[in-house]
């Protein structure tokens, strides 16, 4: 492991995913923060050699390519830093058993903003019981392939967390006669259209009030800067599995 990233050299970035969406933001974020990308990499490149290049993976591709990216980041000695989602819990699992091997910091969404919206969902879901009815609702641009976003499956993992529940109390939108809704269920709304970059709303709502928590991303750049945090945060670090939460100090 590098261990510290020199002070007197900028932090070398390999970029797997340079030319997707997230991919062309950090390349941008990179000139303004100082950072260099050493290695613009796609599906179909040498990734070992790109690898080879920089201080620090950032891994912003596909989820079909992430093991492969964790197996050359861990044959390189390198820490990683993921963007990708749409894995299966199982295959994140099995993931996550081999990149903590080097320090890994995989997050579903890298805005500074939403993170703090994590903790708030974390306080909100420990305070209010049962009796106040969890829903999520996300939207995001039409292109968007997976869904519910990955920042919407942890805002669901929290609350489910907080209130001993398991993927079951999930409700993914309803149709039909559903019945009344249980104190147990946790709803999940995805909508798509347009060029959303990315809106998330947690309400709480019980018999007399309601409470909402809302962030709205305007720019890809938000998550471009917080992954260039997250990768200089992990040049430091030892080897394990990490989120925004850990960078930013927030656990």
């Amino acid at each position: 492991m590098n261990g510290k990233a020199k002070s007197s050299a900028p932090l070398r970035i390999a970029l797997v995913g340079a030319r997707g969406r997230m991919g062309v933001a950090i390349a941008a974020a990179a000139k303004e923060t100082g950072a260099a990308i050493a290695a613009s990499l796609d599906v179909g490149d040498n990734l070992a050699a790109g690898i080879a290049l920089g201080d620090v993976v950032i891994d912003f591709s596909s989820h079909q390519t992430t093991a492969e990216v964790i197996r050359l980041a861990v044959a390189a000695r390198k820490p990683l830093v993921i963007g990708t989602t749409g894995h299966s819990a199982a295959d994140k699992k099995r993931l996550i058993a081999k990149a903590v091997k080097i320090p890994c910091v995989w997050a579903g969404n890298f805005s500074v903003g939403v993170n703090l919206l994590f903790a708030l969902t974390r306080r909100a879901a420990a305070v209010l019981g049962r009796d106040y009815d969890a829903e999520v609702v996300e939207m995001h641009h039409r292109f968007k392939k997976d869904a519910p976003s990955g920042t919407a499956a942890r805002l669901l993992d929290i609350i489910l967390t907080e209130r001993k529940l398991t993927a079951a109390a999930l409700r993914h939108g309803r149709s039909g006669i559903t019945g009344e809704r249980t104190s147990t269920e946790v709803g999940i709304h995805a909508l798509r259209g347009g060029d959303v970059v990315g809106d998330h709303t947690v309400m709480f709502a019980t018999l007399g009030e309601r409470l909402e928590l809302t962030h709205k991303a305007s720019d890809r750049a938000i998550f471009a800067c917080g992954a260039l945090r997250a990768a200089r945060w992990a040049a430091t670090q030892k080897p394990g599995l990490y989120d925004m939460q850990d960078v930013l100090g927030l656990k």
